[in-house]
């Protein structure tokens, strides 16, 4: 019985994973110029479950109720940027692969800068000692 189970599970990957029941998760729309404007936006977003994957690649729940969202709101006339401002509200910067600049995310934007002058200033020190 136990080898049967594991037979089944090797033969049916992701038999056991829910699948999103919206209507769009899945499902192109109509308009080619709307879908490459939905299937764009969603490479940028992040699924909230799986938090490496964007909603275009994920098979979790969340990113198919996700890409509903988008094609149903793009659909309905929004704009991507806006759509994607509602999911930030929504959800937060996490959900974007590019945030805003503002006061939760500056920091994301300044640091490198900081640590590149940082490590410019040690090899130009090192760099100096070395020609005494």
């Amino acid at each position: 019985m136990m080898l049967a189970a594991a037979l089944l599970a090797i033969a049916a990957p992701g038999a056991g994973q829910a699948v999103s029941s919206a209507p769009l998760a899945n499902t192109q729309l109509a308009d080619p110029q709307a879908e490459a404007a939905a299937q764009a936006l969603m490479e940028e977003l992040r699924c909230l479950t799986c938090q490496s994957q964007s909603i275009a690649d994920s098979d979790a729940p969340m990113a198919g109720d996700m890409r509903h969202q988008v094609r149903s709101r793009i659909a309905a006339g929004e704009s991507p940027d806006e759509v994607r401002a509602w999911l930030v509200e929504r959800y937060g910067d996490y959900v974007t692969y590019r945030p805003g600049f503002d006061a939760a995310t500056w920091p994301l934007f300044a640091l490198p800068v900081l640590f590149i002058l940082l490590a410019g200033v040690v090899l130009v020190r090192r760099l100096g000692r070395r020609g005494e």
